[in-house]
C-alpha cells in the first residue's frame, strides 16, 4: 500500500528564552492511503504539534517530512501554502464558517486561493457536489446560523473536501457536539474513508477513536502506542442504539 505521509525522526523544539520545550521527540510515522487514524494524548503530549506538522502549519526543528512524495522541508512559504491548499483538507473543532455567507459559499472558499483558476460554474458545481456528499445539498443556501452544530460541521467537512485533498486532517471535530451528533459526524468520516479518503484525527475521546482504524497515543512528545483497532465501532450501528434508547425513554415517559 502506498504511503501518503512519511515522517522520519521529527523533532520540534520551542525556544522560549530560558527554557527549551521539546514538543515532539524523534517521531517516525508512515501513513498509507486509505487509513483512518486517531491521534490521542493528554494536554502537552505533543499531539497538536504533530498535527500542525502534518498540516504544514509548523516546521519541524529537524527530521524529514514527505507528503505525497514531496519533501516539505525544502518548500518556501508560498509553496507550502499551495501544497496545503492542494494536498490537505482541514476540519476544526470550532467549524470556522463565515457567518454572512451561505453553506455553498463557505465550501467554495478554498477554490478561491488555489493556483489554478476555477470558473464560477465549476466552483458552484464542485461545492454543491461536496455538500451532497455530506448530505447537505438541500441546505446549500442556508447561513450557518440556520444550521445545527452537526450540520455546520458537515459544511466544514465539505469545505475540506472540495479541493480533493490527499489527506483530511481533523482537529477535535466532535469537541463541540453532543453524543448523538458526534456519532452522525463520525458516520460522515467513515463514509468518506470507505470511499478511499485518508483521514487523520486528533481526539481526546476514546469512544470517538474507536470509530477509526488505527490509534496512536502520544506522551511527552513521543508515540508510545500504535495499534490497529480490533473492535471498530460503526456509526450506523451506534446510531441505531441511540435511537432505540431514545424510543425506549419516550415510552417510559408516557407510561
Amino acid at each position: 500500500m502506498a504511503s501518503v505521509v512519511q515522517l522520519t525522526d521529527i523533532q520540534k523544539i520551542y525556544d522560549s528564552g530560558e527554557v527549551k520545550v521539546h514538543a515532539v521527540r524523534g517521531v517516525s510515522l508512515e501513513i498509507h492511503r486509505g487509513e483512518f487514524i486517531a491521534i490521542m494524548g493528554s494536554s502537552g503530549s505533543g499531539k497538536s504539534t504533530l498535527m500542525n506538522t502534518l498540516g504544514c502549519l509548523d516546521r519541524p526543528t529537524s527530521g524529514t517530512y514527505l507528503l505525497d512524495g514531496i519533501d516539505v522541508s525544502k518548500l518556501d512559504r508560498n509553496a507550502l501554502a499551495d501544497l496545503r491548499n492542494e494536498k490537505l483538507g482541514f476540519v476544526f473543532q470550532g467549524f470556522n464558517l463565515l457567518a454572512r455567507t451561505t453553506a455553498l459559499e463557505n465550501v467554495e472558499l478554498p477554490m478561491l486561493y488555489g493556483r489554478r483558476r476555477v470558473s464560477h460554474r465549476e466552483m458552484r458545481d464542485r461545492a454543491m457536489h461536496a455538500l451532497e456528499i455530506v448530505g447537505l445539498g438541500k441546505r446549500a443556501d442556508h447561513f450557518p446560523s440556520q444550521l445545527s452544530g452537526g450540520q455546520q460541521q458537515r459544511v466544514a467537512i465539505a469545505r475540506a473536501l472540495v479541493n480533493q485533498p490527499q489527506v483530511l486532517l481533523a482537529d477535535e471535530p466532535t469537541g463541540n457536539l453532543d453524543s448523538k451528533t458526534s456519532v452522525e459526524v463520525m458516520g460522515v468520516f467513515q463514509k468518506l474513508n470507505d470511499s478511499g479518503i485518508t483521514i487523520v484525527m486528533v481526539t481526546h475521546e476514546l469512544d470517538i477513536a474507536q470509530f477509526c482504524k488505527r490509534n496512536l497515543i502520544m506522551r511527552d512528545g513521543r508515540i508510545v502506542s500504535d495499534v490497529q483497532v480490533a473492535n471498530r465501532s460503526r456509526a450506523e450501528v451506534e446510531m441505531q442504539k441511540i435511537l432505540a434508547a431514545e424510543s425506549q425513554a419516550k415510552l417510559i415517559d408516557h407510561a
